[in-house]
């Protein structure tokens, strides 16, 4: 980061220029060409998620997740209902447009305006999400509002020992920052918690990688992608 030195002769952060806190995020649906990203609703969600969820038969998907899993309909639908009318964390249910069924769910957390910062969590993938393309759109139309809305950050954190969750926030663009060390208590363990953020100014090659990535001609017949996001998201790629 580059800094300036004040009369003191001691360095301080650039100054933040024109720069304005953000809104709060508005409950609004996100929509792309392989999914929609829409506010959480259990009466609409519920079902569909729960169904998606039970294929992932040992229940791997909890594992680093602060819940879960749940054994019926009903407890699921109870925890959703709870998760919905929080403020913050602010929860999505992520649509297959083509099938119009909730697969996933994801959030917005730890919004704070005044200092421009904002993290994605929550992610519970079911295996009708996992590793397609839509879920990777997900993570994109939720990063691109974040941006738009004027945020300077936006963070992702997991398990230290959630290798996928890892992999993927590299992938997605974002940088690695560090291990926060006994960070928290998860379902009667200590956690360390890596930390991973993109900033404002990477957002516009970020934001390119992506369009190019998810752009329809980068798939071939079979679906198979032709350029992989990582190597788009390498600093200087096109």
């Amino acid at each position: 980061m580059t800094h300036d030195i004040n009369a003191l002769g001691q360095p301080v952060g650039p100054p933040i220029g024109s720069w304005t806190p953000p809104s709060f995020p508005a409950r609004a649906p996100m929509h792309g060409r392989y999914c929609r990203v829409e506010p959480l609703d259990p009466a609409a969600h519920a079902e569909s998620l729960f169904a998606a969820n039970a294929l992932d038969t040992d229940d791997a998907m909890w594992t680093y997740l602060g819940y879960g899993p749940f054994a019926t309909l009903d407890e699921y639908t109870s925890s959703l209902a709870r998760r919905a009318a929080e403020r913050d964390p602010q929860f999505y249910a992520i649509v297959d447009q083509r099938t119009g069924r909730a697969v996933g769910v994801a959030s917005y957390l730890r919004i704070d305006p005044p200092n421009g910062v904002i993290e994605v969590g929550h992610l519970a993938f079911s295996p009708l999400l996992q590793r397609t393309v839509a879920a990777t759109e997900a993570m994109y139309l939720m990063m691109a509002r974040a941006f738009e809305l004027g945020y300077r950050r936006y963070e992702w954190k997991c398990h230290a020992l959630n290798a996928p969750s890892r992999r993927a926030a590299t992938r997605l663009g974002l940088s690695f920052e560090g291990i926060f060390r006994q960070a928290v208590v998860t379902k009667g363990r200590s956690r360390d918690t890596a930390w991973y953020a993109a900033i404002d100014s990477e957002w516009p090659r970020l934001d390119a990688a992506f369009r190019q990535w998810l752009d329809p001609r980068n798939f071939d017949d079979h679906g198979q992608q032709r350029v992989a996001l990582s190597a788009l998201m390498m600093p200087g790629a096109e």
